[in-house]
């Protein structure tokens, strides 16, 4: 810490100023037994940005029949993706990963000045618990940063809200920056396609189609202006140009639903069963909305959807990782937050 030249002999100390770079993901139970689960869910399913209905009608069903049921069948879904020797779910390790990957990069170009951790929207650590951590060290701007390339209110947005509840509390409130979508950046594009060269590369044959997976969401969250099914669609194509191939070689579809209103269609469950009894025995899938692979990839593309491929006739499921801490993943990170400080650094 730093005394001021000019400041009493009783100032408290002042720690040399910093910038913070701080990355948000959606979280993570931290096991997966029963309470556990039910901690999270409970967190993550009374979000209003998750499940917009009044607390009137929605708890009821929550506390009295979702958290009865299914904290034990999703913890056994997280059970057998486990990191057991880590102790946590792939999405921490992973998470963990790109942290330190970006503090590398993001120090071999700015030195000590910044500052460079992650939190997780839901369960631990928690964005207040981060952001604190981060005005203590002194930073006195943060760049905040959700790991979500296309905008949706049920991701960006809620993320955005917990940094902002984060900041009301600090007596010195640091000035901010929240990085926008970059569904469309080049160097995410590029990024992406290098995966799918890098996947294709290893395979004896040829995927009839390549399927682009996205998060499902309400299809009424379209309709009341949520750019999220736009941006997925713009991505897909964007990736389509980047590898060169024609129009329809890359189809988009959705997955994860939940509840009985319609979401965003084709279901990708469905979906790949249809590509199989069109004939097209050989798909490959990814998940460009993720940026670290999670349960929604590892258990249910890998698990249930393929599952639905491989019984409708499939043949060969191919499942193209999320880019992870992949070098060119942490490389378009690295761009988009030096855009993002610019100014500042």
């Amino acid at each position: 810490m730093d005394r001021l030249a000019h400041a009493p002999a009783n100032h408290p100390p002042v720690k040399p100023a910093k910038v913070g770079v701080l990355i948000a993901n959606l979280g993570t139970p931290d096991n997966y037994d029963y309470w556990s689960m039910r901690r999270y869910l409970n967190e993550f399913l009374s979000d209003k940005r998750v499940i917009d209905l009044p607390n009137w009608k929605w708890q009821p069903i929550l506390q009295g029949i979702i958290l009865t049921v299914r904290p034990s069948k999703s913890g056994a879904n997280y059970k057998s993706i486990w990191n057991h020797e880590a102790g946590e779910s792939p999405l921490m390790t992973i998470t963990k990963a790109q942290t330190a990957a970006l503090k590398d990069s993001l120090h071999a170009i700015y030195g000590d000045k910044v500052v460079v951790d992650f939190c997780m929207r839901y369960g631990n650590p928690s964005t207040a618990s981060k952001v604190r951590q981060m005005v203590e060290a002194g930073c006195e701007k943060i760049v905040f940063m959700p790991l979500y390339p296309q905008y949706a209110g049920a991701t960006s947005a809620t993320a955005n809200d917990a940094f902002f509840a984060a900041l009301a509390k600090e007596k010195r409130q640091p000035a901010v920056r929240t990085v926008a979508e970059y569904f469309d950046h080049p160097a995410y594009i590029t990024a992406l396609a290098d995966s799918v060269r890098s996947a294709y590369a290893k395979l004896d044959h040829k995927p009839d189609v390549l399927v682009t997976s996205y998060h499902g969401m309400p299809q009424r969250y379209l309709m009341e202006g949520d750019p999220y099914h736009c941006q997925c669609m713009k991505t897909t194509r964007l990736l389509r140009e980047a590898l060169g191939w024609e129009k329809g070689a890359i189809d988009v579809s959705f997955q994860s639903v939940f509840g009985r209103e319609v979401w965003l269609k084709p279901y990708t469950v469905e979906h790949v069963a249809e590509l199989a009894k069109q004939g097209k025995k050989r798909i490959a899938v990814m998940a460009p909305a993720f940026s670290a692979d999670c349960i929604e990839t590892l258990e249910e593309i890998k698990g249930e959807i393929a599952e639905a491929f491989e019984h409708a006739g499939g043949e060969e499921f191919t499942y193209i990782p999320c880019l992870n801490d992949d070098a060119a993943h942490i490389s378009a990170l690295t761009t988009v937050i030096q855009q993002n400080l610019g100014g500042w650094l």
